[in-house]
């Protein structure tokens, strides 16, 4: 009886001891792998919220630029990039003297950004819980608060410049459906939907200087002569289509990038979601970053660079694309040549010259291609968990040519439409590169 008590007594007291036991502390995780995830994080909701290629942008830029901001602290001699873009005036400064956790302080700053300009925020708020407790269980009260305070501030002064950028001026424009005027765009099978901001060449750029700074020649005119410019190169893509190689559909496929294709099956509808062309090349910046195990303010650093990229160039593209409104392929080649033909990928909602996956490919190559040189070896499996493919590349440029010609694969654009986006697009990277003083 005696022994009985005695185990019960030891059972309790172990009992007791365990239940007060603190739990396990969470383990940091590297710097700059919270700044991947936390744009992993966003491509996800920009893919669930369905936000379209220019928007698409637009989010990736001021988050990007949020987290940039407030990590280069963590490393003396990086000059901040938004003092030297348009608009944005001096960015806010730690005081001196204490303590900050920037990656805390940059990844407050990237979701205070992010909150204002998605819509699926309680998805964002779950994933944040997850980083922030880590984060407390490894930093004492004030450094914490200090750290999401100055994020904070860092998001208010991004989201001060988005205010006036021209996009919550344009929200409430009325539809675009273009004309029937021989050569001009109008909504193309099989939804004929209308035409996708049609005011972004309006857009305030970050680098550039206009959204006219790099004019492109104009298309070859309309023209149903068959010995014309227009109608050979209407031709071309014609018999491109009929004469195309297995290499060639891979091709296409792999760098389709609509984010919202919809299927038909007899009288059903369903809608396949991927990642943007922009949200791409975000993929193919986490590569290079990790390939090179880029520290965290490099990582943050070149996810801001793509980002100017990939807005600067959307709104020269969008420019011209609206100026020119330019007729798509499918429309004149069921018109005149073959009433039942339809491009392998389908046409996305906007006129068609330039071509805008050209235009921000080229601009963000061009970009990569400085941060992390040329003949860049790497295996692009940014598209492999949507679309089951993945693809292997000597060189940014090299990836950006194929994303060019992918265009005229799929049916969906002219030859000279990649030919010149792409033009347009290294231009612009070249001056955002030319422009930009990184470091002292």
């Amino acid at each position: 009886m005696r022994c009985f008590k005695l185990f019960i007594a030891v059972a309790g007291c172990a009992l007791i001891l365990g239940c007060g036991s603190k739990p396990k502390k969470i383990s940091l995780i590297k710097d700059a792998d919270v700044i991947h995830n936390n744009i992993d994080q966003l491509t996800q909701v920009i893919i669930y919220d369905v936000f379209s290629p220019p928007v698409s942008s637009r989010i990736y830029g001021y988050t990007s630029l949020a987290a940039y901001e407030a990590i280069r602290y963590s490393s003396p001699g990086y000059n901040s990039i938004t003092a030297q873009l348009r608009g944005f005036g001096k960015p806010p400064e730690p005081k001196a003297g204490v303590k900050y956790n920037y990656t805390l302080a940059a990844t407050s700053a990237f979701f205070a950004v992010a909150h204002k300009v998605t819509f699926s925020i309680d998805s964002l708020k779950k994933y944040e819980a997850k980083v922030y407790a880590m984060y407390k269980d490894n930093l004492d009260d004030s450094t914490y608060a200090r750290s999401m305070a100055f994020g904070e501030k860092i998001g208010k002064y991004i989201l001060k410049r988005a205010a006036v950028d021209n996009y919550p001026q344009t929200r409430g424009k009325p539809r675009f459906l273009g004309n029937d005027n021989p050569g001009n765009w109008h909504p193309t099978p099989p939804d004929y939907l209308d035409g996708v901001e049609f005011c972004w060449g309006t857009m305030h750029t970050f680098a550039v200087d206009t959204s006219t700074m790099f004019p492109l020649p104009p298309p070859p005119a309309f023209s149903e002569d068959k010995n014309s410019e227009y109608f050979k190169q209407t031709m071309e893509v014609y018999n491109q289509s009929k004469n195309i190689t297995p290499e060639q559909k891979t091709i296409a496929k792999f760098w389709d990038d609509n984010p919202f294709v919809i299927e038909h099956n007899g009288h059903m509808m369903f809608a396949n979601k991927k990642i943007t062309p922009g949200g791409h090349w975000i993929g193919i910046t986490a590569i290079a970053c990790k390939q090179t195990h880029a520290d965290v303010v490099k990582t943050a650093q070149a996810y801001a660079l793509t980002s100017i990229a990939l807005f600067d160039a959307f709104i020269c593209g969008w420019q011209v694309k609206y100026e020119t409104n330019y007729i798509r392929p499918v429309t004149i080649i069921n018109d005149k040549i073959d009433h039942d033909w339809l491009p392998m990928l389908q046409t996305p909602p906007f006129p068609e010259y330039p071509s805008g996956h050209s235009d921000i490919s080229g601009a963000s190559a061009v970009v990569l291609t400085h941060l992390f040189g040329d003949n860049f070896a790497y295996q692009d499996t940014s598209d492999l968990r949507y679309i089951g493919m993945q693809r292997h590349f000597d060189s940014f440029l090299k990836a950006a040519d194929e994303t060019s010609i992918s265009r005229f694969y799929g049916g969906i654009h002219f030859r000279n439409s990649v030919d010149q986006g792409a033009v347009q697009g290294k231009q612009v990277g070249e001056y955002i590169w030319k422009k930009l003083k990184l470091k002292n």
